[in-house]
């Protein structure tokens, strides 16, 4: 039946999917999440109201009970939260950096501190730098060259990967585990290049993670500007000194949920489609893009489904996931109660790359399996939706593997998502309200197609 279905996705031709049952219901789709600004407006209040909420704030409390609130106000079949323990990280009131040079005076950096990074003592700590492209040039440097110093990290993220995750991925190792791989050598701080392609003065945070049995040396992100500027300094004037003052700090874990909302199936109501994002965002953001879209996205997908009386016959549960950017345990704790309850996970579906233009979907699918999923693209071809490939997957639905679920990421255009990741450049005017629409228009009739199908 399967085959048979793949079949006459592949040979239809797209005029002829215009005039079919499940095309009609698309379009219904689309229609309505492009003529209701609630989502929008759901992410407005969101943003504005629950700015800088990172797991274990007062922030992040107020994010859990407005989604909550938002979800018991649609009607669904259950609202409920998942209680879990996160950790608590404060940045503090103190991030100071200025170099200060006998060739071309002194000058500030914009700087944030790293998450989970300890803090300076009140008087900072006044050092020369030593710049490296990766750790392998600090171990060559070794000890003797490094101890006492503060090391700079300074590898860009490469720009001529279209994928722009790529990119992403070949420089984030500097910023999670530079200050260990630093420490080791004797460095008394670290300075990391933010992780963006953009040129401009928003430092870009992120998590870092420190290396048992090596001491915890303060970690901070610098601007793109600011990097160029050391980078330059440091050229003519290898003997400036950076003066460095943070005063963060990691606190005792506190309790937090996960929130979910969900429309129980009709036929196989144990049968369980995930969708999600994750609810925390960074302090020195609003996290319009990353990722209260996801989260509203997810929300909107049960909104129109309720709407239009599209009645699943599986259960299709919309989850925010807390505590992503730093430990993931909300994703741990979803995995945990679903063993715990023996729950049946058919495909899980994570949207955490921004709220923009819609282009595709991964399939964490192999074999006969994918090529099904694969000719669920025609479909998406009167929308400009045509990416469909092989392998997805995310941080929040990884856990989910294990259960046999298919993974499948969200795909949106990715080329502006870094300028806005983890600084004070994502907010809500950022989010263009049609390309959000977009984006929970298709996450939703992906979902129609995969259960009406039984792919």
């Amino acid at each position: 039946m399967k085959k048979a279905i793949l079949f006459l996705l592949v040979m239809i031709p797209v005029f002829l999917l215009a005039q079919d049952p499940d095309s009609l219901v698309i379009r219904k789709i689309f229609d309505e999440a492009l003529t209701n600004r609630e989502a929008y407006e759901n992410l407005r209040w969101l943003c504005k109201n629950t700015k800088g909420r990172i797991s274990g704030t007062p922030e992040a409390a107020a994010a859990v009970e407005f989604t909550r609130q938002v979800m018991l106000r649609m009607d669904l079949d259950s609202v409920y939260l998942q209680e879990l323990m996160v950790k608590r990280w404060i940045r503090g009131d103190i991030e100071y950096a200025r170099i200060t040079s006998s060739k071309f005076g002194s000058e500030d950096l914009s700087i944030t501190g790293l998450g989970t990074s300890t803090g300076t003592d009140e008087k900072g700590i006044v050092s020369q730098v030593i710049e490296v492209q990766d750790f392998e040039e600090l171990a060559r440097l070794g000890e003797k060259v490094v101890k006492g110093k503060i090391v700079f990290f300074n590898r860009p993220m490469d720009p001529t990967h279209i994928n722009t995750f790529r990119g992403y991925g070949g420089a984030v190792d500097q910023r999670v585990r530079g200050a260990s791989e630093a420490a080791q050598y004797g460095a008394v701080a670290a300075i990391i290049r933010s992780a963006t392609t953009a040129l401009d003065n928003h430092p870009h945070t992120g998590v870092m993670y420190y290396q048992e049995g090596i001491p915890e040396i303060p970690a901070v992100c610098v601007s793109t500007r600011g990097a160029n500027l050391l980078s330059t300094w440091l050229r003519e004037d290898p003997d400036l000194n950076l003066h460095l003052i943070s005063n963060c700090k990691n606190y005792p874990d506190v309790t937090s949920y996960n929130v979910i909302g969900e429309i129980r199936g009709s036929t196989y109501p144990d049968q369980i489609i995930t969708i999600g994002g994750h609810l925390d965002a960074w302090d020195n953001s609003e996290g319009a893009h990353d990722d209260g879209a996801g989260c509203i996205q997810s929300i909107e997908v049960l909104r129109l489904y309720k709407e239009l009386v599209i009645r699943p016959k599986r259960t299709v549960r919309a989850v925010m996931f807390m505590d992503e950017e730093i430990a993931q345990r909300g994703a741990k704790k979803y995995a945990e109660l679903a063993r715990l309850n023996n729950e049946n996970h058919y495909v899980a579906v994570e949207s955490d790359r921004g709220g923009l233009m819609p282009r595709g979907f991964g399939i964490g699918a192999e074999g006969e399996r994918l090529d099904e999923f694969l000719g669920l693209q025609n479909y998406f071809k009167p929308y400009g939706i045509t990416e469909f490939t092989g392998g997805g997957g995310g941080a929040d639905i990884g856990p989910l593997r294990e259960f046999g679920a298919v993974l499948i990421s969200f795909v949106p255009d990715m080329q502006r998502y870094f300028d806005y990741h983890h600084s004070p450049n994502d907010t809500f005017e950022q989010v263009n309200i049609r390309e959000l629409q977009m984006g929970s228009a298709s996450i939703a009739a992906l979902i129609y197609l995969i259960d009406k199908y039984d792919l």
